[in-house]
């Protein structure tokens, strides 16, 4: 049987946090749970958890694999709260926000605001952000969570180039909605991108622009995400479409010019990873371990024990 192709999966980097973060969103959104757990052993950063989730059906993955990159609000995830689909939405939205602003940090007060009668943008006390709206039912449908890239730039305006970059490097892809800053909204560039939304394989995304003056972070590791490939060619492809920075290249990790890291993974991996026996986890993790852009083959070769 042809393996199912995962869709590109936000990945959460934590120091020791992973199980117990996704245990907390699960309990949070509907239809969400924990798939796997596996621990790697004899990594850089010792044995580290890594977690396959669901929330809401959307995949996730976290790590725990030490205090190296600090999560920020350069990427967040938008929940979005649909009365004509949830007669409860503000109800549930303002049960999930309780518990994600607890201990955590408020940067836009949950209240009504030109493009909602109700938002709020919290980063919840493990770090992740969070921007939850309750969403016009006229509008075109969009999934429950959606990743948001803010793009924070001197000029304010690498949102529009970056999104145009990616929708030509991934197939079935397309821009939605796109709305831009108008003149007056300063440090904010007039013309540069105030919302975009858009498609990459079919997975939804927003951007937006920031500038440096507001916001004083940008892309790190801390948030990647992953490219399931089912060849090498496809491996190879995104990894020569999105490599830009060769010190950042390692295990099968990379980041494009516009600082987003991304990991391009074979879903084979995938698979040896969660049914291998711990003899052949052991020897595929000491082989990637060694990699930059993965070789299928040469996993394969340790899987099998060549």
């Amino acid at each position: 049987m042809k393996p199912l192709i995962k869709p590109i999966t936000p990945h959460l980097w934590f120091d020791k946090e992973a199980k117990e973060a996704a245990e907390f969103y699960c309990s949070i959104f509907p239809d969400s749970a924990i798939d796997t757990v596996q621990v790697l052993k004899d990594t850089p950063s010792g044995e580290v958890d890594v977690v396959h989730f669901k929330l809401a059906e959307m995949d996730f993955q976290a790590i725990s694999a030490g205090p190296y990159f600090k999560l920020n609000p350069a990427v967040s995830f938008i929940v979005n709260y649909d009365p004509s689909v949830d007669p409860k939405a503000k109800e549930n939205l303002d049960a999930a926000w309780t518990k994600l602003a607890e201990g955590g940090q408020v940067l836009m007060p949950l209240q009504e605001y030109p493009f909602s009668k109700h938002y709020g943008w919290v980063v919840d006390r493990f770090g992740v952000s969070w921007q939850l709206i309750l969403t016009d039912p006229s509008g075109e449908p969009r999934p429950f969570i959606i990743p948001s890239l803010l793009f924070v730039s001197e000029g304010c305006d690498q949102a529009e180039a970056a999104t145009d970059f990616y929708i030509s490097i991934f197939k079935n892809s397309k821009r939605g909605t796109l709305a831009r800053y108008p003149a007056g909204q300063g440090p904010n560039k007039e013309g540069s991108i105030m919302f975009t939304d858009f498609t990459l394989d079919g997975k939804w995304f927003t951007a937006m622009d920031g500038s440096t003056q507001m916001h004083k972070f940008g892309f790190n590791e801390a948030v990647s995400f992953v490219i399931y490939c089912e060849t090498q060619a496809e491996i190879d492809y995104y990894w020569e479409k999105l490599s830009a920075v060769p010190e950042s290249e390692q295990c099968g990790w990379l980041k494009d010019k516009y600082g987003l890291s991304w990991q391009v993974v074979p879903v084979r991996m995938d698979e040896m990873m969660s049914k291998g026996t711990p003899e052949q986890l052991a020897r595929v993790t000491k082989a990637f371990l060694a990699m930059k852009k993965f070789d299928l083959e040469a996993l394969e070769r340790a899987y099998q024990g060549e």
